[in-house]
């Protein structure tokens, strides 16, 4: 059987002499090739250009299955933010219940200041009412009355305090203290015409045996301090609103 004509050469690349050889004759190149030593191949481009390849989206087809391994930074940070603000905006509604039952009612409210009508209460009567669920004195001095509370020394005093530093600028007259004795919380007697008033023509707290003067300040017995006064303010010349 005949062999077919040799029309395919064989590359001699060992040679590097520009040869080419096949059926028994030598042909030369017009110009020389460089050797095969010198011939590299960048793999590195190659791997990129087979990535490429490998992530090509066939035509017609659709490019999501594709594109599921890739990362969006812009959408992973998107994300981050809006957990985080829904995590806060439920910690908020969590929270607003707890504060809401920790503020006073409207009863607790009203009850923490008190309003008093001064205009019935005669000079050397006094009237009680209530504040913060305690007994509120209100008693309008006699002239004769400041008189001998600014008589008194503060060196004499267990608790020293003068009757300005217990009234406010203008209205010493009007004394306003709380209705409590400062040694077991009993309360004196004294605030209504009649009642007894002590050695010094304030309180009297029959159960120990405590005094006050007309400042309301303690004098004699077992109280370490005087008649507490709350804080207070004139609405008018007619009208006090403690608390």
């Amino acid at each position: 059987m005949a062999k077919p004509a040799a029309s395919v050469y064989q590359i001699a690349t060992s040679r590097g002499d520009g040869e080419v050889q096949g059926s028994g004759r030598s042909v030369r190149h017009l110009r020389k090739d460089p050797p095969a030593e010198a011939i590299t191949v960048d793999t590195e481009d190659k791997g990129r250009e087979m990535a490429t390849l490998d992530h090509a989206v066939p035509p017609g087809e659709d490019p999501a299955p594709y594109l599921e391994g890739e990362d969006d930074p812009r959408r992973r940070d998107f994300i981050n933010i809006a957990a985080v603000a829904w995590a806060g905006v439920g910690g908020a509604i969590v929270v607003l219940p707890l504060i809401n039952q920790m503020s006073p009612s409207a009863d607790v409210l009203a009850q923490s200041t008190t309003e008093v009508d001064l205009s019935k209460i005669e000079a050397g009567q006094g009237v009680v009412t209530s504040f913060r669920k305690q007994p509120l004195f209100v008693r309008h001095l006699t002239p004769k009355e400041i008189e001998e509370a600014n008589a008194v020394q503060l060196s004499e005093l267990r608790d020293p305090q003068t009757l300005a530093e217990r009234t406010k600028p203008g209205k010493a007259n009007w004394l306003i203290t709380l209705g409590v004795c400062t040694h077991l919380g009993c309360i004196p007697l004294g605030i209504h015409e009649g009642e007894n008033r002590g050695q010094f023509g304030g309180y009297f707290c029959p159960c120990h045996g405590s005094q006050y003067d007309t400042a309301a300040r303690i004098r004699k017995g077992p109280a370490p301090k005087n008649l507490a006064v709350p804080p207070y303010t004139f609405s008018s010349d007619t009208t006090v609103t403690v608390g």
